[in-house]
């Protein structure tokens, strides 16, 4: 089974088409599952091996509800792959992250927790070759009526060719 679900929400011809969604919500994804294995990676990765993330017998004894807590930077990085479950551009070129303006991380992801993103379009411009958008995202974690990670980022999708 693939780590993420695939569940296009909107499917537009190219880059430009995104403009007419500005300040909408434009989808969200299926339900993610966070595993201990996938945490262990991304600290063997990271190099963040604090035993809130690994310990799991420690977990166990001092955590709420005794469970590790997935790294906020985990969420994060997860969120990339997400994206490209909500919007699908047929038209187009290459992509790239351009960074982010704001993140917080508002409540823990426990091991076993589900989580999904939904992605607003905050802003949108043309470029030359290429164009900016300015999203809005909100990680969910399952049973949890407020988001775990709010971030707004920005992308660059060129245009077709480019």
């Amino acid at each position: 089974m693939p780590l993420l679900q695939r569940q296009t929400m909107l499917i537009l011809e190219t880059p430009q088409d995104l403009e007419a969604h500005v300040g909408k919500v434009l989808g969200h994804t299926d339900w993610v599952e966070i595993t201990q294995e996938m945490i262990d990676d991304f600290a063997r990765i990271s190099g963040d091996r604090n035993w809130i993330h690994i310990d799991v017998e420690r977990a166990r004894r001092e955590l709420p509800d005794g469970k590790t807590i997935a790294h906020g930077m985990l969420t994060l990085s997860l969120m990339s792959g997400m994206g490209g479950d909500v919007v699908q551009v047929r038209e187009r070129g290459r992509g790239i992250n351009y960074g982010s303006n704001k993140v917080r991380f508002t409540a823990p992801v426990q091991v076993g927790s589900r989580i999904r993103l939904e992605r607003t379009l905050l802003a949108f411009e043309r470029l030359d070759d290429a164009v900016r958008l300015t999203y809005g995202n909100h990680m969910f974690r399952e049973g949890l009526d407020r988001p775990v990670m709010v971030a707004e980022t920005l992308n660059l999708m060129y245009l077709k060719g480019k």
